[in-house]
């Protein structure tokens, strides 16, 4: 169980801080549920608790695994031969998943496939919402400022 101050991840939306546990009643049943900040994108989330184990909520990674999610951005593109339709369901698979290393891999992929052939209107979208999912888990992890890992993450990209 997570405690209030605790930095944690809810894959698909992203890294965030427990603010509170909170009551709250939803068709007449009293539920409990952590209220997450989530820095990136400034929006509050509720997460039931009675949830956390099937939602994938984990703590955010730390300072020593930064350096893993780098080296997954750095490393060579080995392009997909797989229709459009099938690459986005492995994609949004990988960013179901909530690991931080199949999110960096899905990033890289689809910059790289924006840079040789562009992307769809859905990848387009994917590739966004794996970033902000990236970069709010970078944030929290490095305790630094969302304009700071953006960039960062752009010169990686470049």
């Amino acid at each position: 169980m997570f405690q209030v101050g605790d930095k944690v991840v809810y894959p698909m939306h992203g890294a965030g801080i427990i603010e509170s546990i909170e009551e709250r009643e939803v068709l007449g049943e009293i539920r409990k549920y952590y209220v997450m900040h989530l820095p990136v994108g400034n929006m509050k989330v509720f997460v039931p608790l009675n949830s956390v184990g099937n939602l994938g909520l984990r703590d955010v990674i730390d300072q020593s695994e930064v350096e893993t999610v780098l080296a997954v951005l750095q490393s060579e593109n080995v392009p997909t031969t797989l229709a459009w339709n099938r690459r986005y369901r492995a994609n949004l698979e990988k960013i179901k998943s909530g690991n931080i290393l199949e999110v960096a891999d899905v990033v890289r992929s689809l910059s790289c496939r924006e840079k040789e052939k562009g992307l769809s209107t859905g990848e387009k979208k994917m590739y966004e919402n794996a970033c902000q999912i990236l970069i709010s888990e970078l944030v929290l992890a490095e305790a630094s400022q969302e304009d700071d890992v953006r960039s960062w993450l752009n010169k990686i990209l470049a």
